[in-house]
């Protein structure tokens, strides 16, 4: 009777023993002062030499600047031309004016792209309104240009009454001023015109220089 009792003793310490081991913490459980999985950097890693900047698309290419002309053959300066007003024509609410540009030197010269122009008027003269936008219809070409040739751009004067006066702010003009293309010394010619004191209107619009005398028509 007491080995019986003594078995069951036994059996029932064996449980017990089993029990409290399967209900112990886990082997996986973080250590002490742990506040959670290790933190990751999401930050790019950037390796030196890695990253290799992209060389210019051709068809990112702007137009030929102003800069670039015949081999050998110099811009046409101010002080080598004659500037003058050649056609004029009018259109419904504009003029239409030419302007010559004579290579009065005695050797070749090249010219590209647009003429500042704009009106002037007063005593001193001074600007009135807004410079002459780009007309941009006939896309520049390089001209050359021989002793005695000529040059054309043509000018788009709007009629400065197709504007309210509180808009346009209307004064006399009696000058071009015209700066060859890539020149900073400019040719004035007398031009007989209303111009819009007011910048907010643009009454002038000027095209690319090309060959030929041209017309305004």
């Amino acid at each position: 009777m007491i080995g019986r009792i003594a078995g069951i003793v036994v059996l029932g310490a064996t449980a017990l023993l089993a029990t409290a081991c399967s209900s112990s913490p886990s082997s996986t459980a973080a250590s002490p002062g742990s506040s959670g999985p290790p933190s990751v950097s999401t930050a790019p890693t950037i390796t030196s030499g890695s990253v290799t900047a992209p060389a210019p698309s051709p068809s990112a290419s702007a137009s030929p600047p102003a800069s670039a002309h015949a081999a050998g053959v110099p811009q046409c300066a101010t002080s080598g031309l004659t500037v003058t007003l050649g056609t004029s024509e009018g259109a419904a609410g504009s003029v239409y004016q030419t302007i010559d540009f004579t290579n009065n030197g005695s050797s070749e010269c090249t010219m590209y792209g647009y003429p500042g122009v704009s009106l002037q008027g007063g005593l001193p003269l001074t600007q009135i309104g807004a410079a002459a936008a780009r007309s941009t219809t006939t896309p520049p070409s390089l001209v050359t240009l021989a002793p005695g040739a000529v040059a054309n751009a043509v000018l788009q004067v709007t009629v400065a009454g197709n504007y309210p006066a509180s808009t346009c702010d209307p004064q006399a003009a009696t000058t071009l001023l015209i700066y060859p293309p890539d020149q900073t010394v400019a040719a004035s010619v007398h031009y007989g015109t209303i111009g819009c004191a007011s910048t907010s209107v643009t009454l002038l619009h000027v095209g690319a220089v090309q060959a030929g005398a041209g017309s305004a028509g």
